[in-house]
C-alpha cells in the first residue's frame, strides 16, 4: 500500500531524511518512532504530498506522490500534530467543508453521522469549534482524517489532550481502522505504540535504525541480560564475588534490605545464562539465594538503547573490557540500569520470584 524507496529530504545543508526505504502493507498498523528532529514529521509530510522530496520515490496505492498529488490525497487521511481547525465554524460546518474539499462521493449525512459516532462528537455537533475543549478539538481533527474512508490514515500524536478514557477509545478506534485501512501512527507515548501497532519503525538522525514486528523489537538490541537477586550473606563479600564471576559484566548492591538479605542488580554477557552457575556458587559459600528476577526490556528501554546505539553511544560491554566496565561504568549507563530496576519494581510491586527455568521477558 505504501512504498518508500531511497527517500532523501534536505533543508539547505541539513539532511532531515537520509536515504530511507520501507514498505507498509494493506491493513498494517505501523508505529513511526524517533526522538525530536529525527525526521518523522518530514517523512509524513512527504507521504501526504505536503512536502516534496529531494530525491527518492514514494508511492501510495500504486500512485507516485509527486506525479499524482491530487489522486494521492483521495487515498490519504492525515491528522497533523496541530489539527487544522477553523475555530469560527461549528463541528457540522467544518466536517461538511472537509467532505466537499475531499470530493467525497459517499452518502453525506450517513457518512458524517457514522464518523461522529465513532469519535464521539454527536453531543457537540452543532457547537462552535472555538468553544470546545482541547480533547474535543482533537476528536474533530481525527474525524476530518476519516472523511472519505481513505485507504491510508496517518496520525501524528492523535491522543494529545485526551483524557485516559478517550485515549482508550482512540486506541480501540486505531485497532478497528487497521482491519480495513493502512495506518501510520507517530507518537511519543510508547505504551500506545505497544498497545496498537503491528510493527515499529524507529528513525534517528534521518535514518531507519530499527524495523521490526512489535513483539520482536527487543531483538534489535544486543542488550546484556539483567537480573535482580536477593542474597543472604555479607554484603561486601557477596558483591565482590558477583563482580568476579565469569559471565557477569556488572553488579551493584541496591538499597533494599530484608533482614540479612541484600538486593543486587547484575548483568550477564550476551548469550550466557549465569543463573545455574550462580546458584551453585552461592550454595558452596552457604549464602542462600532467596530471590532471582529477570528484568526484561520494555519498549522505553529498547527505544533508548536503539537511539543511543545509532548515535554512537555504547549501551553494552565488550567481553575483553569486562573488568573496566565493572568499575568505570558511566553515569548514563548506571542511570539506565537503575531505571530498569525501578521500572520492574513498579510493575511487580517489588515482589521477587525464583526463576530457575525459562524466564518470561516483559513485553
Amino acid at each position: 500500500m505504501i512504498k518508500i524507496e531511497h527517500l532523501v529530504k534536505n533543508y539547505g545543508s541539513t539532511c532531515a531524511v537520509d536515504d530511507i526505504s520501507f514498505e507498509v502493507k494493506k491493513g498494517e498498523i505501523v508505529g513511526l518512532l524517533g526522538p525530536n528532529g529525527a525526521g518523522k514529521s518530514t517523512t509524513m509530510n512527504i507521504l501526504t504530498g505536503y512536502l516534496s522530496s529531494t530525491s527518492g520515490k514514494v508511492s501510495i496505492a500504486g500512485y507516485d506522490v509527486l506525479d499524482h498529488p491530487l489522486e494521492i490525497k483521495k487515498h490519504v487521511g492525515y491528522l497533523p500534530e496541530q489539527p487544522p481547525l477553523y475555530l469560527d465554524m461549528t463541528v457540522e460546518e467544518y466536517l461538511n467543508f472537509n467532505y466537499d474539499l475531499k470530493g467525497c462521493k459517499l452518502n453525506r449525512k450517513k457518512h458524517l453521522q457514522e464518523i461522529c459516532e465513532v469519535v464521539k462528537l454527536k453531543d457537540v455537533y452543532k457547537r462552535l469549534i472555538r468553544n470546545l475543549s482541547k480533547g474535543y478539538r482533537q476528536r474533530v481533527g481525527i474525524a476530518q482524517a476519516l472523511i472519505g474512508s481513505p485507504e491510508v490514515i496517518i496520525f501524528d500524536e492523535p491522543t494529545v489532550g485526551l483524557d485516559p478514557k478517550q485515549i482508550i477509545e482512540v486506541r480501540n478506534l486505531l485497532r478497528n481502522l487497521g482491519k480495513d485501512h493502512t495506518v501510520i501512527l507517530s507518537t511519543h507515548i510508547l505504551q500506545e505504540v505497544q498497545a496498537v501497532c503491528d510493527r515499529i519503525v524507529i528513525i534517528n538522525k534521518g535514518k531507519i535504525v530499527a524495523d521490526e514486528l512489535t513483539e520482536n523489537i527487543t531483538r534489535a538490541v544486543e542488550n546484556n541480560r539483567r537480573f535482580m537477586v536477593k542474597i543472604c550473606g555479607p554484603q561486601k563479600e557477596v558483591l565482590n564475588m558477583l563482580r568476579s564471576r565469569p559471565g557477569i559484566v556488572y553488579a551493584e548492591v541496591l538499597a533494599q534490605r530484608d533482614g540479612d538479605a541484600y538486593c543486587y542488580n547484575i548483568e550477564s554477557e550476551v548469550g550466557i545464562d549465569i543463573r545455574k552457575s550462580l546458584f551453585y556458587a552461592l550454595a558452596e559459600k552457604n549464602w542462600p539465594l532467596i530471590g532471582l528476577e529477570a528484568l526484561g526490556m520494555n519498549l522505553e528501554d529498547v527505544f533508548i538503547a536503539i537511539v543511543d546505539q545509532s548515535s554512537g553511544s555504547k549501551t553494552r560491554y565488550e567481553k575483553n573490557d569486562r573488568k573496566a566496565s565493572k568499575n568505570n561504568r558511566s553515569d548514563a549507563e548506571l542511570d539506565f540500569a537503575k531505571n530498569a530496576v525501578e521500572s520492574a519494581k513498579q510493575k511487580r510491586g517489588g515482589e521477587f520470584s525464583a526463576l530457575f527455568g525459562e524466564d518470561e521477558e516483559d513485553k
